[in-house]
């Protein structure tokens, strides 16, 4: 695996919490909280990949190629997924960040792309050592700059990121699919 396909799945994973987080910072977030809303989804972004890559290299060794198809079909529809989803992510997300549940929630809402990427990727065999950080750092950023950005920018640009991010998981699904 490239490292321009590590980055553009790590991007791609991350829209989803730049998406959200464009809405949470239009609604208003203390600095405090894009600390630990950036930390929670960083961490969320490394964890959940690593629990889908174990699940997926196990089943990869069992299955091989049907597992590597399986994968890539996984990717193409979270692409789908996410190229067609309503926007009200944002909307339900302000409701969360009332009650401290709600951080880890939102971390976990926003990283479940990652878990199914992670079992992708553990059926390609890429380095897990790499691959791992670079989703989490991405994500984490993406969050920050989610946040910080909100008040900047419409929340429009966020139904655009969610589209090209559900792109490029479809583009980079369909390459797994071939066998690239």
């Amino acid at each position: 695996m490239s490292l321009w396909t590590i980055l553009a799945l790590a991007v791609a994973l991350g829209t989803d919490a730049l998406a959200v987080c464009l809405g949470l910072g239009m609604g208003g977030v203390t600095r405090r909280q894009v600390v630990v809303i950036s930390a929670v989804v960083l961490v969320f972004h490394i964890v959940m990949p690593l629990v889908g890559w174990l699940t997926g290299e196990m089943v990869g060794q069992i299955l091989g190629r049907v597992a590597g198809v399986a994968g890539a079909l996984l990717l193409i529809y979270l692409g789908a997924r996410m190229m067609l989803s309503n926007g009200t992510a944002a909307n339900e997300a302000l409701e969360w960040l009332k009650h401290r549940a709600g951080v880890v929630a939102l971390g976990a809402g926003v990283s479940v792309d990652a878990l199914s990427a992670g079992f992708a990727l553990g059926t390609q065999e890429p380095s897990m050592w790499l691959v791992v950080p670079v989703i989490g750092l991405a994500a984490g950023a993406m969050t920050c700059a989610g946040l910080l950005g909100g008040r900047f920018i419409s929340l429009s640009l966020g139904a655009r990121a969610r589209q090209l991010g559900g792109l490029v998981l479809l583009a980079i699904g369909g390459r797994f699919l071939v066998g690239g």
